[in-house]
């Protein structure tokens, strides 16, 4: 079997039992990367775990009926002398216990590996043992090498950047790029101060304001009588077709470099009617085009009349 290629994987997406993920390889090479990327995308994760406890995670999901039904646990040399089990343990889950466990398999080359080392000033696990990281570097090796033969996910990480490796990642385990990115839609009132959170704040005190209608003023930008107010201005839809060109051309790159999470805020005068139809209207056009959207109104409840 040759291993010249930077990317493997046996498992179609969409698959809708439970995603368990076994997250391994050499030190340096991009495990810490893969499962902070994993947890972004939603995987429940868990580090440096002895590989004796894998089944009693196992059960601790089929337990919690479907709520942990994506999980990637880092097991690599650092658990020392009990590392040695988990050709044991992953015998067990996959041929006995009915679990579809998967293995992810990071890897890169010596010299590689060594630079990394330098660069961070880290020791390897076995640095105490071996008189050169070079030897460390090859003891470790030759102890993953039956792993990587059994690994369903291999990245050859040597000519990656961690922006790279989480691009391919999120390739692997997510049906749509747009999957792995949070979009927080706020809206607030500058009356109560900015929104200190936000990545992009769109100012929309300029638009016609519901507050000095008096059948409006009670009504929020939740409601279809205020947004239908606000949006029947000429300014106002030219104002929502830009942002949304805006946001059209940055989210994709967004998600290009590996953001797991970007904050869009509305503001208006008191953060009940303008910045909240916006905010309602352009959350629900990302939701439909299948970003994962969180709407907010922080001040929504505020200076009631």
């Amino acid at each position: 079997m040759s291993w010249s290629w930077s990317r493997f994987y046996l498992e179609p997406k969409g698959c809708e039992i439970m995603q368990f993920v076994i997250i391994t390889g050499m030190s340096g090479s991009g495990k810490s990367t893969a499962m902070r990327v994993m947890e972004d995308i939603g995987f429940y994760c868990i580090d440096n775990l002895p590989p004796q406890l894998i089944p009693k995670i196992v059960d601790l999901c089929d337990q919690t009926n479907g709520t942990l039904d994506r999980v990637a646990i880092v097991v690599d040399i650092r658990t020392g002398g009990l590392f040695s089990e988990i050709y044991q343990e992953l015998h067990e889950l996959r041929n006995e216990s009915g679990v579809e466990v998967k293995v992810l398999f990071t890897e890169a080359s010596d010299d590689v590996l060594i630079k990394r080392y330098k660069e961070t000033r880290r020791k390897h696990p076995f640095s105490d043992k071996f008189s050169s990281l070079r030897e460390a570097i090859r003891q470790e090796r030759h102890m993953l090498r039956s792993l990587r033969d059994k690994a369903d996910y291999y990245f050859e990480t040597s000519q990656m950047s961690t922006a790279q490796l989480g691009e391919e990642i999120r390739d692997v385990f997510l049906e749509h790029s747009s999957d792995s990115l949070l979009v927080k839609i706020t809206s607030f009132g500058y009356k109560y101060g900015i929104s200190r959170e936000s990545d992009l704040v769109f100012d929309v005190r300029c638009l016609p304001n519901p507050y000095y209608v008096p059948e409006l003023k009670a009504h929020t930008g939740c409601e279809s009588c205020v947004q239908e107010y606000v949006m029947d201005s000429e300014k106002s839809q030219t104002l929502m077709h830009k942002i949304k060109d805006l946001l059209d051309f940055l989210l994709p790159l967004y998600v290009a470099e590996g953001k797991s999470q970007i904050v869009i805020s509305f503001g208006c005068t008191g953060g009940k009617h303008r910045s909240v139809t916006f905010a309602e209207l352009i959350g629900d056009m990302l939701g439909k085009e299948g970003y994962q959207v969180h709407k907010m109104h922080r001040d929504i409840t505020k200076d009631k009349p």
